[in-house]
């Protein structure tokens, strides 16, 4: 018994000393955290930023057009997402005139030295009583942007996974009926334009939900058998949900356009028995080192800007696992070693 402690804990060990090789390194370029702010505990912007920087991370999303945040993104040389609020778009949808005062308020001030990417119109709108608003909120978004010379900046919307209505094998991928259309319309739009489509991807909720059928090495990106899906083979479920999700799209004639991973974590407590420090670490570096040299199966060249969610716990949310997403708690201190800062 005692030779088989002394194994088991070398193996910890050795994960440990792994994890602290990799924290050593950069972050890679294409990751990024959200930066959510439903918590009446949380740092002043100005400091967050800071935190950002120091951290080397490249990108942050935040939700909705905030002064105060956008004051602090000022010369930080962050790749930025921001959104819109889901209330506004049928006001950006109908009329073009607002949309330019979007712009005009929240990105003309600040173009000289925020580095705007992306413009998302909507977080999880589609399907919901704001889903057809999106792809003209998205046309009348991108002319205000034109209009001030930002041309590279990226208008889209935030989509989660549960717009797929067949996700296993990822070849069955498919949108729902409820949702085809106004994909399609989205996505048409996104064609001309050049920008990508956005998705919340958590493998976390799957196993959670069957754990039985799911084996957590899939999920961690630990598994060696592969599960075969015709001339493709995935190592992990995050690169089949994604999949699934390319599937869909090509399926609306959609297949060019990227996808960028707005969402994706692990929470570290809450009412379920599969939160832990633990499984969030070992998900989240597994993750960054997987999407910094892997596309999927499908896309194995495309290399996917991933957005980590997110930076703070968050005590505004409902309670359990909701409010347990983060990296850092609101005072600042690391929750676990996925940033090494």
């Amino acid at each position: 018994m005692m030779e088989h402690s002394f194994i088991f804990v070398s193996i910890i060990t050795t994960q440990l000393l792994l994890f602290a090789d990799i924290l050593a390194q950069p972050l890679p370029p294409n990751i990024g955290i959200n930066y959510g702010r439903l918590g009446n505990n949380l740092p002043a912007p100005r400091d967050v930023i800071n935190l950002y920087n120091r951290c080397g991370v490249g990108s942050i999303r935040i939700y909705d057009p905030n002064p105060e945040v956008l004051e602090a993104l000022r010369d930080s040389n962050l790749r930025v997402s921001v959104g819109t609020r889901n209330e506004d778009l049928p006001s950006l949808a109908s009329s073009q005139a607002a949309a330019d005062a979007w712009v005009n308020t929240n990105v003309a001030p600040y173009r000289n030295n925020v580095k705007f990417n992306w413009i998302t119109t909507g977080n999880e709108v589609i399907p919901g009583p704001y889903a057809t608003n999106v792809a003209p909120a998205m046309i009348n978004i991108q002319n205000a942007l034109r209009s001030i010379g930002l041309t590279g900046t990226k208008v889209t919307t935030v989509t989660s996974f549960g717009v797929i209505a067949n996700s296993f094998p990822p070849s069955a991928g498919t949108f729902t009926s409820e949702t085809t259309e106004v994909m399609t319309n989205v996505a048409s739009v996104l064609k001309q334009t050049g920008a990508p489509i956005m998705l919340n991807v958590y493998p976390y909720f799957a196993y959670a939900s069957n754990p039985a059928k799911i084996s957590l090495k899939y999920v961690h990106f630990n598994e060696i058998t592969p599960v075969v899906d015709g001339q493709f083979q995935y190592f992990n479920l995050f690169d089949s949900m994604v999949d699934a999700y390319n599937v869909a799209l090509e399926k609306i004639g959609a297949g060019s356009v990227p996808i960028v991973v707005s969402e994706t974590g692990w929470p570290t407590a809450g009412d379920s028995p599969f939160t832990s420090i633990d499984n969030a670490q070992v998900y989240n570096i597994n993750l960054a080192n997987h999407v910094k040299r892997n596309g999927t199966p499908r896309k194995p060249n495309q290399i996917m800007d991933t957005f980590i969610f997110a930076l703070f716990n968050e005590n505004k949310k409902p309670e359990g696992i909701e409010q347990n997403w983060g990296l850092y708690y609101p005072n600042m201190s690391r929750i676990y070693g996925y940033l090494d800062c």
